[in-house]
């Protein structure tokens, strides 16, 4: 045996049983070799959230967990979206075969196209009122800003944090469905003229745009809930705010670009006027009569004549001789996303500024 009952009690047996019995008893409970140092290094703990970031998201979780939620449901769709589309067009042909000869069959696609955008054009509106309203509205209605402010924390810090990471999580909500859907639009964006790509369900949903939209409509609900003070009533503000923002932007998106005129060859008076022909993709702004003096003229000018010899008569005494047609191409939208993007973005860093400097007197 390695170890003794007992040790002995002569003299010398004694001394080297006793030595014995401590040394094979301790060899044998001392741990192997390394044992010790793997017990002894802690795993390494993931990164979590302290402090006032910790105290931000356990606050607004809710909110920020459905925002990623239906972001990536959405995302999802889209995908499955476009893997659809995609056997379509392999199937049908595309794009040796024009999309004009698919007919009703494509239907299903655009209709698909047309379900999603109008989710997307909402999520600034949405997003103001559900999520910037109440984010500090709701401390100040409830008291829970006095408490705040009677912490070691000071309210500038307090404040950068809730507006840093509800702006964080807009951004990448935004970023993600703006960059899905422009993808799922690919194959088909430059083929399609059944798509007007200045119209809101598609230039408000890809590029810079949704995500300059979203935060301007949050930041700005943030700035009317420091003013009212009262959550409902913020949220209702800022529901009339978001539209308002939308609707400014959609008279004004289009002076974004630069206006490109295509004009016929001058043919004598009285000839039938044939127009010029544009980009497929392109955006018509205006399209007019030409004299020949240079003057334009509506395409309503001498429609109200009864016959078709009134309507020469009409139009050599016009003196028209040519057609005009004013159009903005698909190639100027990118740039005209990125310059509108950079007005709604220095639009939001005021309205941050403003929050900072009035704003954090009335934060208690």
């Amino acid at each position: 045996m390695s170890t003794f009952t007992s040790p002995s009690t002569n003299g010398k047996n004694g001394t080297t049983n006793r030595t014995m019995n401590g040394t094979m008893n301790g060899t044998k409970s001392r741990p192997r070799h390394g044992a010790g140092n793997a017990s002894a290094t802690r795993a390494p703990r993931r990164p979590r959230l302290s402090g006032m970031t910790w105290l931000v998201w356990r606050q607004h979780r809710a909110a920020f967990w459905t925002i990623m939620a239906a972001t990536v449901l959405c995302a999802a769709w889209m995908v499955y979206q476009r893997g659809q589309l995609t056997d379509f067009l392999s199937a049908y042909g595309f794009p040796a075969r024009s999309l004009d000869d698919a007919g009703q069959r494509f239907d299903p696609y655009l209709g698909a196209f047309s379900s999603v955008t109008t989710g997307l054009t909402a999520i600034p509106v949405m997003l103001g009122v559900l999520l910037g309203a109440p984010l500090l509205a709701g401390d100040l209605e409830n008291g829970t800003a006095k408490l705040i402010a009677a912490q070691s924390v000071s309210r500038n810090r307090w404040l950068a944090t809730k507006l840093a990471l509800t702006g964080l999580v807009v951004t990448v909500s935004t970023v993600t469905l703006s960059a899905v859907f422009a993808w799922w639009w690919s194959p088909i964006k430059r083929d399609d003229a059944d798509i007007d790509w200045t119209s809101r369900e598609f230039f408000n949903t890809t590029g810079p745009v949704p995500v300059a939209l979203s935060l301007l409509c949050v930041f700005g609900g943030v700035l009317i809930g420091v003013i009212l003070r009262r959550t409902l009533v913020a949220m209702v503000v800022t529901l009339g705010f978001a539209v308002a923002v939308q609707t400014v932007w959609g008279y004004f998106k289009l002076s974004l670009g630069d206006v490109v005129t295509a004009t016929t060859k001058p043919v004598g008076p009285g000839t039938p006027i044939t127009f010029p022909s544009v980009p497929r993709t392109a955006h018509v702004v205006d399209t007019s009569y030409v004299s020949g003096s240079g003057k334009l003229f509506d395409l309503t000018t001498c429609t109200d004549t009864l016959s078709e010899a009134a309507t020469t008569s009409c139009m050599k005494k016009a003196d028209i001789v040519g057609g005009s047609i004013d159009y903005i191409p698909l190639s100027q939208m990118s740039g005209m996303q990125w310059l509108g993007a950079s007005i709604l973005f220095a639009l939001t860093a005021g309205i941050v500024a403003f929050l900072f400097i009035w704003g954090r007197k009335r934060l208690v």
